[in-house]
Formats: C-alpha cells, sequence, structure tokens
C-alpha cells in the first residue's frame, strides 16, 4: 500500500515537473522524424499480462519490423535526437505515465518482450509477482546496455549470453528482498549513477563489474 500511494504521488508531480521537457522533446521527435512521438511495446507486466510501456520512439517508424528486440548502440535503426535522448535516459519519461495508471512502479524488475517471458523458467516467474519498475538493481549493474550490445552481429543473442543471466539473478533477489526502504535504495543509486556511471553500489560488487563493451564480439553467434 505505502509502496503503491508512493508511485502515484510521486509519477503525479514527476508528470507535473518534467511537463515543458516533455512537451519539447514531443516536438522534436515530431519535427526530425515522421512517424508517432511515442513508443509502444508490449511487455510482460504483472502475473505476465501484457501491457503497452511508453515510451519516447528514439528509432525510425516500424523498427520493430527491421531488427531485434535489443538494441545496440550502433544500431542503424536509432533516429540523431533517438541517440542523445538514450544517452541521457530521457526516452524513459513517458513510463511516469505507466506509474501513474499502475502497469508499472517507480521500482521493480525491467519488463521484457513477451517472448523472454514466455521463457522463464518456474523459478524466474516469480518475477512476474511483483510490478515491473523504471529501475532495479539490473539497471544499475548494466546501466549503459547499448555500449555492450555495439558490433554485435546478434545483439539480442549477446544480451542473452552476456546481460540476461545476471539481470534476472538480481530481479529474483530483489523480489526475495523488497522493502520500501530497498526501493529508497535503488533510487537514491540510480540517481547516484547517472552522475557517476562507473561507479557501482557495494551490494552489486559481488555480481562483478558490468559486461565490457569488447565482450560482445567474443559472444557472435558463429
Amino acid at each position: 500500500m505505502l509502496k503503491r500511494a508512493f508511485d502515484v504521488v510521486a509519477a503525479a508531480a514527476g508528470l507535473i515537473l518534467v511537463s515543458p521537457a516533455l512537451l519539447v522533446l514531443a516536438a522534436t521527435i515530431k519535427l526530425t522524424s515522421p512517424g508517432p512521438v511515442f513508443y509502444l511495446g508490449v511487455r510482460g507486466g504483472l502475473g505476465g499480462a501484457p501491457f503497452r510501456i511508453f515510451k519516447f520512439r528514439s528509432m525510425v517508424q516500424n523498427a520493430d519490423r527491421l531488427g531485434g528486440p535489443s538494441t545496440a548502440g550502433d544500431d542503424p535503426r536509432l533516429t540523431r535526437v533517438g541517440r542523445l535522448m538514450r544517452r541521457y535516459k530521457l526516452d524513459e519519461l513517458p513510463q511516469l505515465i505507466n506509474v501513474l495508471v499502475g502497469d508499472m512502479s517507480f521500482v521493480g524488475p525491467r519488463p521484457e518482450v513477451l517472448s523472454e517471458v514466455e521463457a522463464y523458467t518456474e523459478e524466474q516467474r516469480q518475477i512476474l509477482r511483483i510490478r515491473p519498475g523504471i529501475t532495479d538493481w539490473a539497471s544499475i549493474w548494466n546501466s549503459n546496455e547499448e555500449s555492450v550490445l555495439a558490433g554485435a552481429a546478434d545483439p539480442h543473442e549477446v544480451y542473452k549470453q552476456l546481460i540476461q543471466p545476471t539481470k534476472l539473478r538480481l530481479q529474483l533477489a530483489y523480489y526475495r528482498e523488497r522493502t520500501f526502504l530497498v526501493d529508497i535504495e535503488i533510487l537514491l543509486s540510480t540517481v547516484v549513477k547517472l552522475f557517476r556511471p562507473n561507479w557501482v553500489p557495494g551490494r552489486l560488487k559481488p555480481y562483478g563489474r558490468p559486461v565490457p563493451a569488447s565482450a560482445a564480439h567474443d559472444a557472435r553467434p558463429s
């Protein structure tokens, strides 16, 4: 109850606070590339139920038909404005709408595409018992996923090999240890990470450093 109340109040306040930036970004997207302002991708939510996640569109129109679900930093589908938004996580701002309506929480496992959710083991499906979130320990552990995938022949395969296993371990750990205080710790850690990209919270050190970009080349499918 406390978590949901926090989400509603903070999301409403956040939307009001950043509304000028939202309008500027929306206008910039519309003026610089054809297509809609928002990307409404389908993700697995609470209980595995599909929902549409709000993001500012950072790719060319119909990008889903042109490539896989994972995005490398050198993905040709990215627009010039899209690259800039992704660098500073500005494309994620519309997810405040998802939080406000109850599809997501501020803190929770990052939602996956349905094909990945359907492949979860019975243990991993425990993640679906809680609302997905804008940020979590896995997001902090590997905050620059696109640089890891850059140069890969198959970015999604590299994602599944080098990122997803640790991501799922961290999400399961959050599911088992979650409290409101842990949520506050994750939110504060996320803010610090934005200003100190190389910083790693103490509790994440046992999981190792985020995967270096060069490892993507070694993990290309043969």
